[in-house]
């Protein structure tokens, strides 16, 4: 068995699926994982497979083309779950995929097809939920911050959403989990980075500030509930409590 390994990663995934294709070893004597590898098995290849944007864009356009729009959104959103068996579903995705065509999108008995729409509705899901629990506070400079800490890793996804609707706007969204952010000057294109240390721990601070729209959206809120008909259950049936953790409402 050869095992092929990636970091997590959208490029370094589709990367190492071009690799393992290319490999001819056969399907059936491949594994796809994600590092890093809790332990190696016996009588086991593994290669580690770096990042490659030509590889990867073939791939994407491989998909598109062969399969459908809707195979590559649902091998995008599976790719971007917190899952650690996605890598290898995403493979076996695409080897029904590249065999059958568009037509895989409508195999839903299919195990392989089944799974990958799940991991892909698992992700889509945090995504809409996130929209409506992301909260922005403004901090000096007329900067807007937004701390997010999702399961999955949906940074990039919502921060497309606000970038659409806060053009001339200059905010940042981090997500605290995995420390990082995008960054939206005014006027520009966003781009994401990897925070430093000394700079995860200063934008930590930034939760701490409130200003005028923070405490009128806390009196908003509490104000406008009706204590006698308030239901626990039902509220967190519609907002979990993990989610909770950085919406002002709450803290």
């Amino acid at each position: 068995m050869t095992v092929f390994t990636c970091r997590d990663n959208w490029e370094d995934i589709l990367t190492c699926i071009y690799e393992a294709w290319a490999s001819g070893k056969g399907h059936r004597n491949i594994r796809l994982e994600l590092e890093p590898v809790s332990q190696q098995e016996l009588f086991c290849e593994y290669i580690h497979i770096d990042a490659e944007e030509q590889k990867a864009m073939k791939v994407c356009s491989a998909i598109r083309k062969k399969i459908s729009w809707q195979a590559y959104q649902w091998v995008y959103y599976a790719a971007h779950s917190a899952r650690p068996e996605k890598t290898e579903c995403i493979y076996r995705f695409l080897i029904l995929g590249f065999h059958f065509g568009k037509k895989i999108t409508e195999m839903l008995t299919e195990n392989t097809v089944m799974r990958i729409m799940e991991l892909s509705r698992r992700v889509t899901n945090e995504e809409h939920i996130m929209r409506e629990a992301a909260r922005f506070t403004c901090h000096e400079r007329g900067i807007y911050v937004c701390h997010i800490e999702p399961e999955h890793d949906i940074l990039l996804m919502l921060a497309e959403y606000f970038e659409d609707r806060m053009p001339s706007e200059t905010w940042m969204i981090t997500d605290d989990g995995r420390r990082t952010a995008v960054i939206h000057p005014k006027d520009q294109r966003m781009y994401q980075t990897v925070l430093t240390e000394k700079e995860w721990e200063q934008l930590q601070e930034t939760e701490r500030i409130k200003d005028i729209y923070t405490t009128l959206w806390n009196e908003f809120f509490h104000t406008i509930g009706i204590r006698e008909r308030e239901n626990r259950k039902c509220q967190n049936t519609m907002m979990p409590l993990h989610y909770r953790k950085h919406m002002t409402e709450f803290m």
